[in-house]
């Protein structure tokens, strides 16, 4: 389900072509993350696939946002990287919403939320997509990770609070802003 203006999912929202838009973004995002973690867990394993994290996810989140005009990222709760991934007031709320929309039964992998907000310089479409953890997730956001990981974490994520995910779990969200 997807709630527009309400922290709660909604069985009919409002139609409006910035959703669609945001989704795409996020689809190429997730699509060209995860074709990128997948080849480096083949070639180097986990401990590999952190340095795509560390460096091609903020990179593509920033080509997204120069091409698309949208603000791109990832937030959580839990964060790994404390510079890009700390989530903002409104932010916060929302993944503590879809916590409680968890909890209530619905399905993470369709649990979104879009908001147009008075920001600094005007009104803004926000919008975020939950990020479900998936198997593959764990061997570097479980709770049983090898001491190879959790040094290369450690040595790049110093304040590193993503660990001890099970499958299913909320990891985040991609957030997504446009200025209207």
């Amino acid at each position: 389900m997807f709630a527009f203006g309400s922290l709660k999912a909604a069985d009919e929202a409002p139609v409006n072509p910035n959703v669609g838009e945001a989704k795409g973004i996020i689809k190429q995002f997730g699509g060209q993350l995860v074709s990128e973690l997948k080849s480096a867990i083949k070639t180097g394993g986990p401990e590999h696939a952190i340095g795509v994290c560390h460096k091609r996810a903020p990179a593509i989140a920033n080509g997204l946002s120069k091409s698309s005009g949208w603000d791109v990222s990832r937030v959580s709760l839990k964060t790994r990287n404390t510079e890009m991934g700390t989530p903002d007031a409104w932010e916060t709320a929302v993944l503590e919403a879809f916590e409680s929309r968890k909890a209530a039964g619905e399905d993470v992998k369709t649990m979104a939320f879009a908001e147009v907000v008075e920001g600094p310089d005007g009104e803004q479409f926000r919008f975020m997509k939950a990020i479900p953890t998936q198997e593959v997730c764990l061997a570097c956001h479980g709770s049983e990770i090898t001491e190879e990981v959790a040094a290369k974490l450690d040595a790049l994520y110093p304040e590193d609070q993503a660990r001890g995910f099970s499958v299913g779990d909320i990891r985040g969200a991609f957030s997504l802003s446009k200025p209207l």
